[in-house]
């Protein structure tokens, strides 16, 4: 006897190393649906490239899914709470006997997942989650005492000695089954609320499987050995540009983990160390998941350490929207901005320099950041973008002390000495030479030559603020962050 499936997609767009879709097609004949939550994806603060990159991808997706004769049906839940309803109209219409899905980990995420499970339920119907876009369960890796980690070395180590010994394998590529009498949907090129990008910006994210692929086989073959040297560096290729590839689910980091290795002869932590550095991004994307579980007000607007919801944050409308538009007259945070308005994407130096020039010189609340991050990131992740925007404000797990902060003269010296970043995204400083392009306002009079604002801020002045506000704070013990 036949049990039908339903594989329900998320943030798991892709046919190969998917969980889900391997349980499904491994127990009955498998549909697949994506549901369309425009006004749940709005309260999230999800970019309109991102939702353009998940349709697109969509696209892909249902052709490959098609080769394996797997219809894909595209549903609508304006928010979750509509989710249970509808998947269980869908179980009902199809007569699926059990619902796959892999993992996710927000609050909201949590909660629906565990309000659907409930309807199907009561209709007899099974819901299987699975574990996918990690390497461990959450609560899996956890301290002697049994928390969770927080502090992201000690997590690491844990979780080196468990990869030692028990390597996520790749899951099979599933077989195509029987052709069924259902068609499949097709794919909207744009939802409402959500205004599509510009074809310059989906011009650098191609969609679909190959494209991840070539891309992360492309930076394991020619990259990968020089990331530890070149990944700060802006105007370089020094980074792998898979973040959206791996938010979306097009690719998975069991499938980034083995090309790692195979580049490296198998080794974790020893052999080359660019290698070994990427194996860490992928273990610190790890860790703040985890967080996600172990700390849930992380995902509420609520900082990690909560002594530090006492801090009290400037309100200064004026200086939040030139960070945003990129016009505070500090060129490594102009240009920085302006790539991402631009592609979706910023390099990871500079999310945070730019988040600690705005939580620390700036004074404005770290969320006030995180939320324009989301809105305009191509590749944005609660969890990642959280995490970094509480590390940068000294708010997190893990994170820098207050009295850190970068200098962006400094960095911008440092990182991008020839100027060449600064150059591609404020033009207007384009004949600065390589001395005064980081700081045109020590040129005195001769600043007046360009089009550029002098900076909103003085560096000096504004770091003895922040260290002022900060050593306001209440004192806490680190038991009671538990």
């Amino acid at each position: 006897m036949t049990t039908p499936q339903l594989i329900w997609l998320r943030t798991d767009l892709r046919v190969q190393d998917n969980s889900a879709l391997a349980a499904a097609m491994a127990r009955g004949p498998t549909v697949a649906v994506f549901l369309l939550s425009p006004a749940q994806w709005q309260a999230h603060d999800d970019a309109p490239s991102k939702v353009d990159f998940w349709l697109r991808n969509l696209s892909e997706l249902s052709r490959e899914l098609a080769a394996l004769n797997v219809p894909l049906l595209v549903r609508e839940a304006e928010d979750w709470s509509a989710a249970p309803q509808v998947i269980a109209e869908l179980c009902q219409q199809l007569q699926i006997a059990a619902v796959q899905v892999n993992e996710e980990y927000g609050v909201h995420e949590s909660r629906r997942d565990l309000a659907v499970a409930q309807a199907l339920d009561a209709l007899g119907i099974n819901f299987h989650s699975h574990l996918d876009q990690l390497f461990f369960k959450p609560g899996s890796v956890l301290t002697k005492s049994g928390g969770y980690f927080q502090v992201y070395s000690q997590f690491r180590k844990v979780c080196y000695q468990r990869l030692h010994s028990a390597l996520p394998a790749l899951i099979q590529h599933p077989s195509a089954q029987a052709p069924l009498n259902i068609a499949s949907d097709p794919i909207p090129v744009a939802v409402p609320g959500f205004k599509p990008p510009s074809a310059s910006l989906r011009e650098l994210w191609p969609a679909g499987e190959q494209e991840a692929h070539k891309r992360l086989l492309g930076f394991a073959d020619e990259q990968i050995n020089y990331y530890q040297s070149e990944r700060d560096f802006p105007a370089k290729p020094g980074t792998s540009r898979l973040s959206a590839y791996l938010a979306a689910g097009v690719l998975s980091p069991r499938q980034c983990l083995h090309a790692a290795l195979q580049a490296n002869q198998g080794e974790f932590d020893s052999g080359n160390s660019g290698i070994v550095t990427w194996i860490n991004e992928l273990l610190w994307r790890e860790f703040y998941k985890h967080i996600l579980v172990g700390y849930p007000r992380v995902s509420m607007h609520r900082a990690f350490r909560p002594d530090t919801d006492a801090l009290v944050w400037r309100q200064a409308p004026d200086e939040l929207a030139a960070w945003q538009e990129g016009r505070t007259g500090l060129p490594i945070i102009d240009a920085a901005m302006r790539q991402m308005l631009a592609t979706g994407w910023m390099h990871n130096r500079l999310r945070m320099v730019v988040a600690m020039f705005l939580t620390k010189n700036l004074l404005i609340d770290w969320r006030e950041g995180e939320r324009f991050f989301m809105r305009h990131l191509i590749d944005g992740d609660l969890a990642a973008n959280n995490g970094g925007w509480q590390w940068s404000s000294s708010t997190g797990t893990d994170s820098a002390p207050y009295f850190r902060i970068f200098n962006p003269l400094s960095q911008s010296q440092r990182f991008d000495p020839d100027g060449s970043f600064i150059r591609r995204w404020v033009p207007e400083l384009t004949g600065l030479n390589k001395k005064d392009i980081h700081n045109p306002a020590a040129m005195g009079g001769l600043f007046g030559m360009t089009d550029y604002p002098r900076p909103i801020v003085d560096l000096a002045s504004s770091r003895t603020r922040a260290l002022a506000a900060f050593k306001q704070l209440p004192h806490l013990a680190p038991e009671a962050l538990a």
